[in-house]
Parts: structure tokens; C-alpha cells; sequence
């Protein structure tokens, strides 16, 4: 089309030079499109693996990837230690006074962490000082350590005052950290120990000190995220749904398609140390004409028992659970052949259904996963009974009947076609509004490759169609009035033996070569 608007453009730009009127008419032929449509660039991460001269679908999915930061976490959590007197004071130069190690609890509401190992995080330490005197500060949290050495840092505070203490603020890297979380028994859970150490500089004055003058300590714990952790992952409950949308099937009007015996698996991995009870709790699909078909049979809606991963960090063993949808078990060639555009999948997940039944050794490491995947394999086997499809093209064309127009002309598509499929094509005309102005319709079918010859090059057989589309003066009249066209397709599998549309196997390298070119008379003026 863009090459007749090209045309028709160039036309009145030369007939626009001329003073007197001259009418004639014209014939014209132009290409518009050669190409050759396959499978190889209709798939898009789909595998098609040949199969005795066959195409075969084989078809993997991961539809959800749940990592450590989905079952644990640390919150943001800070430790702060204030120091102050009953009394007024007067402290000596190098007066130092020591808080014994306090303990600090992580709000983890039922997870029990016990030994913790960051890929990353920070810790956010910020002094205050409100002596008249440069003051030291000593931070030490037992527990927190890399490469076996004690997190240990000291700060050299400004002298200020109550009202605008001296600060220090600093920022620390925890990736590759240790955090021991058992407290000062060693049997608890989700404790920090801190040990603060404040003394006046040994250089400077003396400074008088009353209970209003307040040192404080800040570590703030952010941003941490979970290497390696171990102990109790709590039973609750990970659940989601998420929607699939395939938008190429709106364009699905009507119609069946029938497919062969089809079996899905979905596959639960468990790359943690943890039991585990999930359910498939749904999985619906709506197709373009709002009917929607559930899956049911197999075990949908069913608990069923994840166990545990094994294995340590270098050789972690994820386990395995299978649940199999098959033409015996379940709905699954209705729900597939339903067609759907947009498709509601969800789970449950329900961690230590039974309780701490591992004595607080849940373990998880960086490369643990919770995954469900999901597996298909079948024979392209497609048998298809009045499927129509429908696309939508915007277009706007407009011509002046006092120079040069188009009075007649047609669409010519030529098709060398090895599908085991024919079909009909139609074009409907709609302006502005969307009302239709005219149906324009093919000549003949897009005949199936087996009515055409066997091609010994190819290995299979190939029909050559020529399918005209006539446009009317009717049509050509409104021509400025069309604001989109609608192509509707109607596609069958019909058998040569029976007569009857049937399943049809693909063969491997099946091709559909296209020609469209059009054919016009025009009316010119100048």
C-alpha cells in the first residue's frame, strides 16, 4: 500500500506541471510482499526437536523462581546504648566507663535464626559526645565477625555539648560477615550482642560531667541480604498467583482446535533444608470469547509433601516432587484447546507443616531455590475445524478524483504452501467509527500442501494457490473513508482421504512462501 500512495503522490506531482486537462487510463502492477513464513521464525523460546521427519514440541516452563529473600529476611534492626551518671562528676583525662555486653533481640515473629552469613548490607554506627572533651568510643559486637576476626571499630568523637553533642558517623561494607545469633548462652535465637567502651581523651582537660549529659551509641543493622542461615524457618505460609497473558490469542474468533494425547508435568525443586506441604491451587485460562476452562484432576487443589534438600554448600541436592496431567487424569486437552489469552496460575507453600522437627537446623544457602517448573512433550499434531482468526491493520489512503485515482484493481496472493492446513481469507473494510463499509473476499482457498505435488527437495508436499482480491469502483469510492482493515482467516485440517478436518502431523521444515502484489487501472487527469 505504501508503495501505491508513493506512486500516486509522484503521479500528481507531474500531472500538477500541466495546464489543460487530459484523461486516460492505465494498468499498473506492483510488488508488495515476498516472503516465506516457517516455524523457525514463529517460535520463540518454544523447542522443536524433529521427530521420524515430524515436527515435536518440547516444551519447558519455570513459572515461578522463589529465592532465600522469599522465606527469610532480616529486618532493618538497630542497636542503641545511652551512658549517663546519677551523680555530677568530675572525669580525669583517660576516665573510661565499660558497659558490660548487652543482649539485643531481631523481631523475626516465628523464624529462629541462629548463624547467619551476608552476601551484602551495612551497618550505620553514629556517636554522639556531649563532653567538652574529644571522647573514645569503642564499639564491639561478639558475634559479628569476618575471616574469624570480632567486629571491633573505635571512633574519636569531638567535644560538643548537650545541646550540639559531637558526632561521628560512619558507614561499613558487612558483605562476607558472620552473624553468630545464639546469644550469651549460645542456645537462643535471633540475638546481637553489643559491648561499648567510652573514655575521655587521655590528652585532654579535665571535664565535669552531670546526669543531664548523655553519650550515646547508635548501630543501625540495613539492607542485609542472606548468604547462608540456619535454623528454624517458622511453618508459614508463601503463597501467590500470577496471570500469563499470550496476546497472539485474541485474535482467536472462533472455532476448535483439536490436539493429540497431551501430558504436563510440574516439577516442585526444593534447594532448601526445610519440609515443605504445597498445593496447585488454580489454574484457569479465558480464551478471546470470555469462555474460561479450570484445570482439574491430577492434584489440583490437593496438599502434597515436599521434602527436604540435601547436601551441603559445595554439593547442595535440591529434591524433587512430580505431578502429572494427562489425558487419563485430568481435563488438560480441553484446558489446552480452550486456547487461552490470559491464564490465572497459583500456589501454596506451607514451610514445616509438622514444626521444628529439625531441633532448629533448617539450612539455606545462596544457591537455594524453591522452583516450579513445567514440562511438556507431544508431537505437533494440530487438527483444526473453522478456527478463525481476526487482526486489525490501521490505514488511511486518500486520493483526488480530479487528478489521479484508482478505478479498479485487485490483490493477487500467491502461496506455495507445505502446511497440512488450507484456509480462507477475507478482507473487511471499517471507517472511523468502526462501522464496516465493505467485505472484500478471497477467490479461491489457501489450499492444504497435501492436495499439492510431493517436492523430493523438501521431502514433503506443495500446494500453489492464487487467490484474488477484487476492489470494486465501489470499494475505491470509499477508499478515503477507510480508516482500518480487518483480515479474517478461517483455517481448517482437512484429511484428502476423508474429506474431514482431522489431526495432522507438521513436517519438519514445512514452509509458506507468499507473493502479494497488486494489480490497478487508473483514471489520470492533467
Amino acid at each position: 500500500m505504501k508503495r501505491i500512495v508513493l506512486f500516486v503522490s509522484l503521479l500528481l506531482f507531474v500531472v500538477s506541471c500541466k495546464k489543460e486537462n487530459t484523461v486516460w487510463e492505465s494498468d499498473w502492477a506492483a510488488p508488495i510482499i515476498n516472503d516465506t513464513l516457517s516455524l523457525a521464525n514463529l517460535t520463540n523460546d518454544s523447542t522443536l526437536i524433529e521427530s521420524s521427519g515430524f515436527y515435536e514440541l518440547d516444551l519447558s516452563r519455570t513459572l515461578f523462581d522463589l529465592k532465600v529473600a522469599d522465606f527469610v529476611s532480616i529486618p532493618d534492626t538497630t542497636i542503641e546504648e545511652t551512658f549517663t551518671f546519677s551523680g555530677s562528676l568530675n572525669l580525669t583525662p583517660g576516665f573510661s566507663f565499660v558497659n558490660s555486653i548487652e543482649e539485643h533481640t531481631i523481631n523475626m515473629e516465628e523464624i529462629q535464626l541462629k548463624l547467619v552469613i551476608l552476601s551484602a548490607g551495612y551497618i550505620d554506627v553514629r556517636v554522639e559526645n556531649p563532653l567538652g572533651t574529644t571522647t573514645i568510643f569503642e564499639v564491639k559486637l561478639p558475634g559479628v565477625s569476618k575471616d574469624g576476626v570480632v567486629f571491633t571499630n573505635q571512633y574519636a568523637a569531638p567535644p560538643g555539648t548537650q545541646a550540639n553533642p559531637g558526632v561521628v558517623f560512619e558507614s561499613i561494607d558487612l558483605t562476607g560477615y558472620t552473624l553468630d545469633l545464639t546469644g550469651l548462652s549460645g542456645g537462643e535465637y535471633n540475638i546481637l550482642r553489643s559491648q561499648i567502651t567510652v573514655s575521655t581523651d587521655p590528652s585532654g582537660p579535665s571535664v565535669f560531667i552531670t546526669p543531664a549529659d548523655i553519650t550515646k551509641v547508635k548501630a543501625t543493622f540495613r539492607d542485609v541480604d542472606i548468604d547462608y542461615a540456619r535454623g528454624y524457618f517458622g511453618n508459614r505460609v508463601v503463597s501467590d498467583t500470577s496471570d500469563v497473558f499470550l496476546d497472539i490469542m485474541n485474535k482467536v474468533q472462533s472455532g476448535m482446535i483439536d490436539l493429540p494425547n497431551t501430558s504436563i508435568t510440574f516439577e516442585i525443586e526444593n534447594g532448601i533444608k526445610v519440609s515443605a506441604e504445597g498445593t496447585l491451587t488454580t489454574a484457569n485460562n479465558e480464551n478471546a470469547s470470555g469462555n474460561v476452562v479450570q484445570l482439574t484432576g491430577g492434584q489440583m487443589g490437593t496438599s502434597f509433601n515436599i521434602d527436604p534438600a540435601t547436601g551441603t554448600w559445595d554439593a547442595l541436592l535440591p529434591s524433587s516432587k512430580t505431578i502429572n496431567f494427562n489425558s487419563s487424569n485430568s481435563n488438560i486437552e480441553n484446558y489446552i484447546e480452550n486456547l487461552g489469552a490470559k491464564h490465572n496460575l497459583g500456589y501454596k507453600l506451607q514451610m514445616n507443616p509438622w514444626g521444628n522437627v529439625s531441633g532448629g537446623y533448617d539450612e539455606l544457602f545462596s544457591n537455594s531455590k524453591l522452583r516450579i517448573k513445567m514440562h511438556a512433550n507431544m508431537p505437533l499434531t494440530i487438527g483444526l475445524d473453522q478456527l478463525v482468526l481476526k487482526d486489525t491493520f490501521d490505514i488511511k489512503l486518500n486520493q483526488d478524483p480530479e487528478k489521479t485515482r484508482i478505478k479498479s484493481g485487485e490483490l493477487i496472493l500467491q502461496a506455495s504452501n507445505g502446511f497440512p492446513i488450507s484456509g480462507s481469507v477475507k478482507l473487511m473494510l471499517r471507517n472511523e467509527g468502526g462501522v464496516l463499509l465493505h467485505t472484500v473476499t478471497g477467490s479461491s482457498a489457501l489450499n492444504s500442501g497435501l492436495y499439492g505435488n510431493f517436492n523430493a527437495e523438501y521431502g514433503f508436499n506443495i500446494y500453489d494457490s492464487e487467490i484474488h482480491f477484487v476492489l470494486t469502483e465501489d470499494v475505491l469510492n470509499d477508499i478515503n473513508d477507510v480508516y482500518s482493515i480487518v483480515v479474517e482467516s478461517t483455517f481448517n485440517s482437512v484429511n484428502p482421504a476423508t474429506g474431514a478436518n482431522e489431526q495432522m502431523s507438521i513436517p519438519f521444515g514445512a514452509f509458506l512462501a507468499i507473493k502479494l502484489k497488486t494489480k490497478f487501472t487508473t483514471e489520470n487527469q492533467f
